[in-house]
């Protein structure tokens, strides 16, 4: 088994790749006991692998732990077609990686963008997958709805669709990625270079995820889009199934606590957790609180 001592050993974990379409190869890092249960981690922008720095050293000691990087970022195929990041090659990328692990892993963790593809994924596929934990990202059905109806969480979600403009991707590299780092902020030395490292990769890969999603508030060009996109998502085809932890930090500034609304009848076998004031970053700002819970849901035999 390895162990990880400090924080920066992480970037010496081996890597492992996944052929999952036609052209797309995604990276990982894998680590932990061999024939250990295994953890599949997806991450979010503007993120990649290494935003499971702090779960991989805990979660490592009990399970084998393959941290992706999804297409679109740092070392995955960064394929330029919008319609690339669509959702169903997305869940297909991690059927595919699922299938070559060995269906089922005991779980899925994810966040942000990470968690999106992870919540379709356990809605469509509950048999690729024993329980799913989510971090501060929103199911499908309660996010559109607030994208249509919620004053509070539509104006906290204008970013979207400065994301999803052309240029964005230039404007996030200006100044060595001065607005991207102000994001992640406190940071220490190494992990900004990592950081910097992996968007020097690509970053449109990243704002396509933003520019093929349906789900974004409207626009003077669009108004009654995002009502419209509400209406038309049917819940029966959104419910998960398997187990499910929900990790909640409540001062996401972008992705507010009216999202956890209604939840429960989407996700019947649900436990929800409240990191009271922490932001969207929540598994590093709140890590040793985060991995507590994550310990506790994955031992759990209920």
């Amino acid at each position: 088994m390895l162990y990880i001592a400090r924080m920066d050993d992480v970037l010496t974990l081996p890597s492992r790749y996944f052929d999952t379409a036609p052209g797309i190869r995604l990276h990982a890092k894998v680590g932990g006991p061999d024939g250990a249960p295994t953890l599949l981690l997806v991450h979010g922008f503007p993120e990649f692998w290494f935003s499971w720095r702090h779960q991989l050293r805990e979660l490592m000691r009990d399970y084998r732990c393959v941290a992706i990087d999804l297409r679109g970022f740092n070392l995955s195929s960064q394929p330029a077609d919008v319609n690339a990041y669509k959702a169903a090659p997305l869940i297909g990328d991690l059927v595919a990686v699922i299938n070559a692990l060995g269906a089922p892993v005991h779980a899925v963790i994810a966040h942000d963008w990470g968690g999106a593809v992870a919540w379709s994924l356990a809605a469509q596929r509950p048999d690729l997958l024993q329980r799913l934990a989510i971090i501060n990202s929103p199911h499908a059905i309660p996010f559109a709805r607030a994208l249509a109806h919620d004053a509070a969480q539509i104006a906290a979600s204008q970013y979207m669709n400065w994301l999803r403009r052309p240029g964005a991707e230039t404007a996030l590299a200006v100044d060595d990625y001065a607005r991207l780092l102000a994001m992640l902020d406190p940071m220490s030395e190494a992990e900004r270079d990592a950081y910097r490292a992996c968007w020097r990769q690509g970053l449109t890969g990243g704002c396509n995820y933003y520019r093929a999603s349906p789900l974004h508030p409207d626009t003077p060009d669009e108004p009654g889009r995002a009502a419209a996109v509400a209406a038309a998502l049917k819940p029966d085809a959104f419910r998960v199934a398997v187990p499910t932890q929900i990790i909640w930090g409540t001062g996401d500034a972008a992705l507010l606590p009216v999202l956890l609304d209604g939840i429960d009848t989407l996700v019947p076998d649900l436990r929800i957790h409240r990191v009271e004031g922490a932001g969207h970053w929540v598994a590093r700002e709140q890590a040793t609180a985060v991995n507590a819970v994550l310990h506790r849901f994955l031992a759990d035999d209920a």
